[in-house]
């Protein structure tokens, strides 16, 4: 852990007046400034860095939230908003000099829509609490990620998270429909609403993945579906990886596109086996997952299909669902895989990038080899049908020299990811993970173009400052810039 230098006299005095006047705003235990509470709040999923930041200040209602980012942005105070602090890329570690902005408060949905096929909810409430909630009637949300039991809906906006029924059904940008949003002086906006669509700027679609560079959201709304008449699952086990990433090609390319399709290699499989005893198989190097659902008789006809392009692509191994409670059994297996790696290892680290399907062969065997160039392994689970890879890097956070061989490793991986045609990532987001790595994506002139948009919303630069551009560029010089010049880069953060 980085040690910082004690603060001198006047450090302290600015932190106990914004202090005051944050309880001024947010009264009673809405401001938390004690260390060892200000401790919990230290990291998020990416636990490698931790900073503990300067206060915590956790509103209840969207005046609160507006007059917060008003003062702040009035005293030129930076601000890190923080969902359930489930994000894997550092989107929400706090700053020193920052205030943290927990949404936590905002858990309660405000209306259920049947006629509209939506949910209006505060950013606070859990992915899985939405569909909990419509459940009874018949209806669900679908963007399912692994987290779902715990991630707010809010941070699955700012990540555009997605899950393992992504590939029929969309990431999050395709199931929101609105959002409030608090801008950093204090404005509050209406973006969307219960409506499909509507005209001008997709708006949405920027907020939607913006990692807390735009602005604060309080409120969402979500489409939610109708259960599928009839959803089967069916495991299919393959001899090499090779031909597990043939298989989820020719199933695409044959124009079949599942619920869900995932893939895991032998040790996931093992992993998640051990920890869930879902009926995997234990003697296969790669196991797919492939969810149809719609009518009975086309769940039938693709299931059949599915099965015959897995044949011809070597499967060894083939177990079709044959009641609900199996099939959510099969699932289990996928979603535990996460935890189920940290009982094989003290420590893992979780990759996420994309690619092109036609791809998956290849990138899995160089994953491989880049495992043991590094001296580490690797336990590959992914969204399949997307191409959405998730390498699970297994090292030992107790020996420094392995996490410097981790982060080099997943450095490696993710620009394997944009050598063969794919992204730094697919719903995790960028935050500090793949900030450094934003150049092997895009050239200095995209960079600069997607900071005029954020200095449209953020002209100070106060809004999470130090996540996704590797270099800041302060917005009066953006106005100048033609290519290079006026570039600050970001300070290392701190890590164990």
């Amino acid at each position: 852990m980085l040690t910082m230098p004690a603060p001198d006299d006047a450090v302290l005095a600015r932190r106990a007046e914004i202090v005051a006047a944050l309880r001024d705003i947010v009264p009673g235990e809405g401001v938390i400034d004690a260390e060892e509470e200000r401790r919990a709040y230290e990291t998020d999923g990416l636990s490698a860095y931790r900073q503990l930041p300067m206060v915590v200040v956790l509103p209840s209602t969207v005046e609160q939230v507006s007059a917060v980012l008003r003062y702040c942005h009035e005293q030129k105070i930076k601000v890190v908003p923080r969902g359930a602090g489930t994000g894997l890329s550092g989107g929400a570690l706090p700053l020193a000099d920052g205030v943290l902005l927990g949404l936590g408060k905002f858990n309660r949905i405000l209306d259920i829509d049947y006629a509209n096929r939506c949910v209006v909810t505060q950013p606070g409430v859990t992915n899985l609490g939405i569909t909990n909630a419509v459940t009874a009637d018949g209806f669900y949300y679908a963007p399912d990620p692994s987290s779902q039991i715990a991630c707010s809906i809010g941070g699955n906006i700012a990540e555009n998270s997605g899950g393992v029924h992504c590939l029929k059904y969309g990431l999050t940008t395709n199931n929101v429909l609105g959002v409030q949003m608090v801008l950093i002086d204090g404005t509050v906006i209406r973006v969307g609403g219960k409506h499909l669509d509507a005209g001008g700027y997709d708006l949405l679609g920027i907020i939607t993945g913006s990692e807390g560079l735009l602005g604060v959201v309080t409120e969402v709304t979500v489409r939610i579906l109708r259960k599928p008449a009839t959803a089967r699952a069916v495991l299919v086990g393959f001899p090499t990886l090779e031909a597990g990433g043939d298989c989820v090609a020719a199933i695409i390319g044959a124009g079949i596109i599942p619920g869900g399709m995932e893939m895991m290699d032998r040790p996931a499989i093992h992993a998640a086996e051990a920890f869930v005893n879902a009926g995997y198989p234990l003697d296969v190097e790669a196991l797919l997952i492939v969810e149809l659902d719609g009518p009975a008789v086309e769940v039938d006809e693709l299931i059949a299909a599915v099965g015959e392009i897995a044949t011809q692509c070597g499967a060894v191994y083939s177990r079709l669902s044959k009641s609900e409670e199996e099939r959510a059994r099969f699932w289990a297996g996928r979603k535990a895989a996460f935890p189920a790696v940290g009982r094989i290892s003290p420590d893992y680290m979780c990759m996420d990038g994309t690619i092109p399907r036609k791809q998956l062969p290849f990138v899995l065997g160089r994953i491989t080899e880049l495992g043991e160039k590094h001296g580490l392994r690797v336990a590959n689970v992914f969204h399949a049908g997307d191409g959405n890879l998730h390498p699970l890097i297994l090292f030992d956070a107790n020996k420094p020299q392995e996490l410097a061989a981790a982060e080099a490793l997943g450095a490696d991986i993710l620009r394997l990811c944009v050598q063969v045609g794919g992204v730094l990532t697919g719903e995790h987001g960028v935050g500090i993970e793949k900030r450094d790595l934003m150049g092997t994506m895009f050239s200095e002139d995209d960079l600069a173009q997607q900071q005029r948009l954020k200095c449209a919303f953020d002209p100070d630069g106060l809004l999470n400052p130090g996540k996704v551009f590797p270099v800041l560029h302060r917005c009066a010089e953006l106005g100048r810039m033609v290519v290079r010049g006026g570039a600050v880069p970001f300070p290392d953060l701190p890590r164990f």
